[in-house]
Parts: structure tokens; C-alpha cells; sequence
């Protein structure tokens, strides 16, 4: 809602208050202000001006010479304006006057001819183009003929105006109006407030003898009245009017629609002028659209209607959408006589969905969608018959016709001082209550600290005890109420240990190249089921579904990150995208009950999904693909940046690949799996070669106990020395990685696997597998005999437990 501050004293005294100041108290009081923005620049010694004479300069084509009388004096003054004549009267900036941009006016010679002060365009004088009615947008600007010569242009253009931009929450539809917010502004600044003149002098003859009204859902549209204002002259309304319009952001367009405009955003109720004759008719009947019903409206665009629709029909045919829009049938135009004037009151939902049939939202509808005030539907029709008699010559006939079954009573809210100040923590006293509901012009009744306050339709967002307690609130001033820091034990703020754990993942996660996603957490009935890691299996876990699903695609609640994942690379898989490394963490939602009678257990997961290109460079023509090892290599790694024991131990899962899968470990403890996904279900989601993690986050919590620690640097060398064995097929390399780990400890640092070899030299079922070992002493210097002697014991140790022996 945009408020133009010269309006809303109309209205309330604001003198002696900057519009800074008042948006502060405004946005205080609950209602925040976005933006002040004044109409004009201020600019000096402009005044108006009648061109007396208006002749061709006479060494320039495009130029005319004036002789312009500024009330005490004529000037001569030339001006290129194209739209420049005899007899106009325009804003002239005499000499010695200061425009925007500190431009000066001086006294100038042009082509030979000296020139005494300039004509001005609303442009020149500061004006921005969303305030300059559109007849002006180029050229300079001609004042009404009743405009008095040599007095100052700023109160006739409304250039001293401020206008304060309210970003409204939906429940205060009662600032979608100038008197609304001159309520809120009187209350805050503890102001009365003027209403305007609804007084008309109306005919003899009456409104009845020329329309009649029917309604045929009175839910749908309570309240209709119809008035009638006859010899209505079309003309441009009044300069002021036409100023407020603009600063309000609507655009002037002639008496009889701006009047209606004005009191659209003065009143917050909605009016449409219909002209009389082209109704062609002595009715107006309300009824719902039928069926494919069509209808051309004010915007020329035929629209085809459904019965869902309300609309006005003069007892044939459609003339309006109700509270949306007007038919072209009935448009008042230039030529326009006799008006029928509309003013109802429309139920909010079935204008809502009209707006949504037909993409047709305007200031009228939202008001509508909102809510109006029932007991200014018939006031607003009053003032604009006021203003239609007193600007556009109409003579307004007796009576209004009307159809009235609409409900105007107040809602009734109880309140007390004492739960009240116990509320808000306050001492406020009852003789403040009853101020405050005077400020607001609430009324109430009084019985020492017990009230009960009737809340004005103006305010439908009053309804409970709360809402009162809101009122008392903030026009008694947030900033009033007192503060009180916590009393008892404190703790100092800080993440959790979860927290902590979470965040260290996603930071190891995010270190070594993958990319967080967010994922539905509620998977089809297909996949609810797939990718489930082990350990979950092993609960025999109830799918869970949904009672009410958005779709058959989000069913179930997950027992696996995995399967929405997947769907998320498909998807940018056929856009192009080639190598992704993705990974989530959420929860899964664990139940062995057959019936659901209690929540499900949530259990914190990581998981990912790689495909692709791990590593390219174009240039040295170096890549690495996506493999098993790539994937193992990036959650081990993930273990030991949380300290963590991890062990791998190949396993065949269904979904997966049979010979590239292994379980995940920690200690006896079965934490999740990694793995390539089945050749079979990566055809099934059009996925190239894909591999994926699932980790159990709850069990590396439960087994992460880390502390601060740092290790010293190493003062002493270290030796290296490979051994190989050969090996039977069967056993794995890994577990004899933890025989000499085991056996070589503590001088043994790090084991690593630098060769398998198969084939020539070698036995059928045989296999070699070379490793490095490296050994270190933190405290001394080691010498050839102690890693001679660790080095027999490893070879022992392996050859007695795996049937192994050293490579020759």
C-alpha cells in the first residue's frame, strides 16, 4: 500500500512530524514501512505562468519566443517545448531560481534573443516518470485554467508529497485504505481523525424508477446497492485528485473513473461505473456465470466463463466479472451521460477464484480477497456520488436500490487488566487500557479492570483475546515493554556432539569433492524397498505410507537414502551432466510394526552416489574414472579423519554388484556398505557405470569418543621394506594387511598395498600381493637388527595364519 503523506493529512494532523519519523512509529507498531520516497526534488522560486503571446523565434525553427506573465511581471521567455501555446498556464522557473541537481536559472541569449527564466516539464523540476500523468510524459506540464497566476507550483503539483511504501501482513486488510491508515496513524499518534463529506443533494426523481436489483445467492453476494447520477459531464478531474492517484501508482484517466479509483484506495471498497444507456436494460441481476457463459472485458480479451464464476448481468447477458473486472459492453466513455454506479460487497472466495480462472488480479480484487469493511460499502457509494455531483456535474438521484442481507455486527472480545500485564510483564493500568481503546476508537464497556471492547468492522483481524492483547501492545509501545534476562543455570551455547559430528562429515565430504543434495525424504513403493542396507535389513523393517501421499512417486517414507539419490543423478545424467559425486545426509524412518501406532525411529545416514570422471586433466591428458577403489578410498578416508577403526569385508547385496561389494565395519559392528550398483537397476534408471556409500551415522556416534590430541614430528628416520607373498585366491589381501599390522606393532606405522600380480610363474589359484611396510621409533634411531627381527615375525605370522610364503 502506498501512501502519499499530503493524502493522509486530509484525513489526521501530521504536521510537525518528518516522514522518517512517522514510518518509525509506524514499523514499531507492527507494520512495516519498506520505503519513504518523496514525489519531487525541491526546487526554488518556480511559480505559475500565462502565456500571454507564443511566436516562432526568430532565427530558430524550433524554438518559440513567450511572453509569459508571472503575476507581478511578464518575461520574455524562449522555449523548444513542442506542446508550448498562447494562453496555457505553466510552471515557469524565474531568474535567480534553483531546479534539481542545483541547476540555476540565469538570464541567457539564444540565438540573439535574450530569454528571462525557463518553462518547465515535470521532468525538469524533479519529478520521476511513474508520477507524470501520461498526456505530459513529454513536453512541458499546462495547469487548469483556474490555476492562479504567480503563485507558487508545489502545493497544485503535490511536489512537497512524501510517500510511505507499507508492506502489509495479510490480516491488516484494513490499511488497504486511506482512513484505514489514517485509524492506525491517529491511534499512534493519538490524533482524531477527520472522515470526508458523504453529503449529496439529490433530484426528486429516484433511483428505483430507472433500476432494480436481484441477487441470487445471497452467500455470495450479501450486499448490493445501485445508485443512479445522471448528466454526468466527461472531463479531466481535479488536479489535486489526479496527484494523489499518482502518488498512490495509478494513473488518471478521467473524472468518473478516477472518482471511483479515490475511493477505492480512500474507502477500501471497490466501485464500478457502468454506463447507464449501453446497459440497455432497467435490472441488474447477480448470479453465478453459466457454463462456457462468454464475455468481453475492459481489456478487450474474450474470456469463456465457468460456474464457478459470479457475475453482474443487466438480466441477459454479462456486464462485469464481479469485483474483478468490467464488461466492455457497459464501459463508460467519452460520450457517457448516465452512470450506474455499483457498490457490493463480494465473498472473498469465489472472487479469488475468478482471479485464478481468468490471471485477472487488480486493486479492486485484492480488497475483495481480503476482506472489506461491511459497513463502508454503502458510505463509499455515498462519497462518490458526493464527488461525481461536486467534479463531474452529475445529479444524483433519490435513494439507493439495493439488495442488503449483510451481517454488520462487531465481534465482542473480553479482556482484563490483570492477565494482561501478566502477559506482557507489565504494570499498566486500566486507565491506560481505556485510553489506548479510545486512541484506537474501539468501543467498550467498563466494569473497574474488566472490558469488553467492540472491535469496528474496519477491523476483521479482531477476534480473540490475543488480538486485543496485541492492540494493547504496540500502541502502547514495544519498545515500552519491560526486559528481563534468564535467572537459574546457564550454559554456555555451542553445538552438540551430534551437531559437531554431523558438521565434520559434511566438511570431509564436501573437502574431497562432492556435492551436497537434499532429497525427498519419502520414496515410491517400487524403490521403498531397494538399496537397504544390511544392518537395516537384518530389523525386517514396515515400509511406512502415507495416508494422504502427494503422489504414487512419494509414498513411503524412506529405508534408504540411496534410491532418491540415484533419481537425482538420472536426472542431471540427461542434461548433460556427466560426472557427478553427490552426497546426503538425512534420516531413515525405521518400524517393525505392521500397523503404525507409534512413531517411526529416525536414524541418521550418510550416503552418496559417484559416477563419471573422478580426475581430468585435459592437458597432461591424465583421467581417473570412477572405480570401487576411488569410492572405498574416500570412506576410509572419512574414517580415519574421525579416527575411527574401519574394516572391509567384500559381501554380495542385492541391487548391487556381486563382485564389487563390501560391508562396512566398525570393530564386529555392521555400519553400512559401498559399492557398484547392479548393472541390472543402473540400466532400469538409465545410469552409466554408478557406485554408492550408505553409512549408519547413529553407530559412528555412538563409537566416536574424539579428543583433542596432537602427535609430535617424528626426530628419528624411518625404514622402509617391501615383502611379497603368495597367496591362495581366497584369501583376502586385507586380512593379511591386519596380521602384520597386528604382529609388526608398535614399530610398524602404515602398511599399503602396492601390487597384486596373476599369470606366468605362478600356480593355478595362486596369487601375489606386495606390500610396503614403513617402520619408525618416536624414540630413537632403529638399527638393522630390530626390523630384521619385525620383519621374520611378520613373515611367520603370515605364512602359519594365511598358507602364505615369500616371493622369491
Amino acid at each position: 500500500m502506498l501512501v502519499s503523506l499530503n493524502w493522509l493529512k486530509e484525513y489526521v494532523d501530521i504536521d510537525g512530524i518528518s516522514p522518517e519519523e512517522l514510518a518509525e512509529k509506524v514499523t514499531k507498531s507492527g507494520i512495516e514501512v519498506d520505503s519513504v520516497e518523496y514525489i519531487a526534488e525541491n526546487s526554488s522560486n518556480v511559480v505559475i505562468g500565462y502565456i500571454e503571446s507564443c511566436e516562432k523565434h526568430p532565427n530558430a525553427d524550433k524554438l518559440n519566443l513567450c511572453q509569459v506573465n508571472v503575476g507581478e511581471e511578464t518575461l520574455q521567455i524562449i522555449c523548444g517545448a513542442p506542446n508550448v501555446r498562447q494562453g496555457q498556464k505553466v510552471a515557469v522557473a524565474k531568474p535567480g531560481a534553483v531546479l534539481p541537481g542545483n541547476f540555476k536559472i540565469k538570464k541567457a541569449k539564444l540565438r540573439g534573443v535574450e530569454s528571462f527564466g525557463m518553462i518547465c516539464s515535470l521532468q525538469e523540476l524533479g519529478f520521476d516518470e511513474k508520477h507524470i500523468a501520461k498526456e505530459y510524459a513529454e513536453g512541458i506540464f499546462v495547469f487548469p485554467e483556474d490555476a492562479p497566476v504567480g503563485e507558487s507550483v508545489e502545493p497544485l503539483l503535490n511536489s512537497t508529497d512524501a510517500v510511505l511504501e507499507f508492506d502489509l501482513t495479510p490480516n491488516r486488510a484494513d490499511c488497504l485504505s486511506m482512513l484505514g491508515v489514517a485509524y492506525e496513524v491517529g491511534a499512534l499518534l493519538d490524533k482524531p481523525v477527520n472522515l470526508p463529506s458523504e453529503k449529496v443533494n439529490a433530484t426528486t426523481e429516484k433511483a428505483a424508477d430507472y433500476i432494480s436489483v436481484k441477487v441470487d445467492d445471497e452467500k455470495l453476494n450479501p450486499y448490493y446497492g445501485a445508485f443512479v447520477i445522471k448528466d454526468v459531464e466527461i472531463k479531466a478531474s481535479p488536479l489535486w485528485m489526479q496527484n494523489y492517484l499518482l502518488a498512490a501508482g495509478i494513473r488518471p484517466i478521467n473524472n468518473v473513473v478516477d472518482i471511483t479509483n479515490y475511493v477505492l484506495l480512500e474507502y477500501g471498497q471497490p466501485l464500478h461505473a457502468f454506463d447507464y444507456d449501453r446497459l440497455n436494460s432497467k435490472e441488474i441481476v447477480v448470479r453465478k456465470a453459466t457454463e462456457g457463459e462468454k464475455i468481453i472485458t475492459l481489456d478487450d480479451v474474450e474470456r469463456t466463463l465457468t460456474s464457478e464464476n459470479l457475475v453482474i448481468t443487466n438480466g441477459k447477458e454479462p456486464v462485469a466479472l464481479a469485483g474483478v473486472m468490467g464488461g466492455a459492453n457497459s464501459e463508460v466513455t467519452s460520450e457517457t451521460t448516465n452512470i450506474l454506479l455499483e457498490a457490493a460487497y463480494f465473498d472473498s472466495i469465489s472472487i479469488r477464484k475468478t482471479v485464478k480462472a481468468t490471471g485477472l488480479r487488480s486493486e479492486a480484487s485484492t480488497r475483495y480477497e481480503k476482506g472489506i469493511d461491511p459497513n463502508r460499502v454503502r458510505q463509499a457509494g455515498l462519497r462518490a456520488c458526493h464527488l461525481l455531483e461536486k467534479y463531474a456535474g452529475g445529479k444524483v438521484l433519490e435513494g439507493v436500490v439495493e439488495f442488503d442481507k449483510l451481517d454488520r455486527s462487531e465481534q465482542t472480545v473480553a479482556i482484563d487488566t490483570k492477565t494482561i500485564n501478566h502477559r506482557l510483564g507489565t504494570t499498566i493500568t486500566s486507565d491506560e487500557i481505556a485510553k489506548i481503546l479510545e486512541r484506537l476508537q474501539f468501543n467498550y464497556e467498563r466494569n473497574d479492570e474488566q472490558f469488553t471492547v467492540y472491535a469496528p468492522t474496519r477491523r476483521g483481524d479482531i477476534a480473540i483475546f490475543e488480538d486485543m492483547l496485541e492492540e494493547v501492545a504496540r500502541i502502547y509501545g514495544y519498545d515500552n515493554l519491560p526486559f528481563t534476562l534468564p535467572t537459574g543455570t546457564t550454559t554456555v551455547g555451542g553445538l552438540t556432539k551430534k551437531q559437531q559430528l554431523r558438521r565434520s562429515i559434511k566438511n570431509y565430504l564436501e573437502g574431497v569433492g562432492l556435492l551436497e543434495t537434499r532429497t525427498y525424504s519419502l520414496t515410491s513403493e517400487t524403490y521403498v524397498r531397494k538399496l537397504v542396507s544390511p544392518e537395516i535389513k537384518e530389523l525386517n523393517p514396515t515400509p511406512i505410507s502415507l495416508a494422504m501421499p502427494m503422489s504414487e512417486e512419494h509414498k513411503y517414507l524412506r529405508l534408504s537414502i540411496l534410491p532418491e539419490l540415484l533419481k537425482t543423478v538420472s536426472y542431471n545424467l540427461a542434461r548433460n551432466q556427466a560426472n557427478l559425486a553427490y552426497y546426503e545426509i538425512g534420516s531413515i524412518f525405521v518400524t517393525d510394526e505392521q500397523e503404525v501406532t507409534k512413531q517411526p525411529d529416525e536414524q541418521l545416514r550418510v550416503s552418496g552416489v559417484l559416477t563419471g570422471k573422478w580426475l581430468e586433466n585435459l592437458w597432461q591428458q591424465e583421467n581417473k574414472k570412477v572405480d570401487f577403489y576411488v569410492v572405498k578410498g574416500i570412506v576410509e578416508g572419512l574414517f580415519n579423519h574421525l579416527e575411527l577403526p574401519l574394516r572391509v569385508k567384500q559381501v554380495q547385496i542385492p541391487d548391487m554388484h556381486p563382485g564389487r561389494t563390501a560391508s562396512l565395519l566398525l570393530g564386529d559392528k555392521l555400519v553400512g556398505f559401498i559399492g557398484q550398483l547392479h548393472p541390472a537397476l543402473e540400466k532400469e534408471l538409465d545410469l552409466k557405470e554408478t557406485y554408492v556409500f550408505d553409512i549408519n551415522v547413529e553407530a559412528i556416534l555412538e563409537t566416536h569418543h574424539h579428543e583433542p590430541s596432537y602427535m609430535q614430528i617424528p626426530r628419528y628416520p624411518s625404514v622402509t621394506r617391501d615383502i611379497a607373498f603368495i597367496l591362495d585366491d581366497r584369501v583376502a589381501a586385507g586380512d593379511v594387511k591386519e596380521t602384520i599390522e597386528e604382529v609388526g606393532a608398535p614399530l610398524v606405522k602404515s602398511v599399503q598395498v602396492f601390487d597384486v600380480y596373476k599369470g606366468d610363474h605362478l600356480e593355478e589359484g595362486k596369487k601375489s600381493i606386495a606390500y610396503s611396510l614403513l617402520y619408525q621409533d618416536p624414540e630413537k634411531t632403529l638399527v638393522d637388527e630390530e626390523v630384521e627381527n619385525s620383519y621374520q615375525a611378520i613373515i611367520a605370522a603370515v605364512s602359519e595364519k594365511h598358507g602364505a610364503y615369500v616371493r622369491s
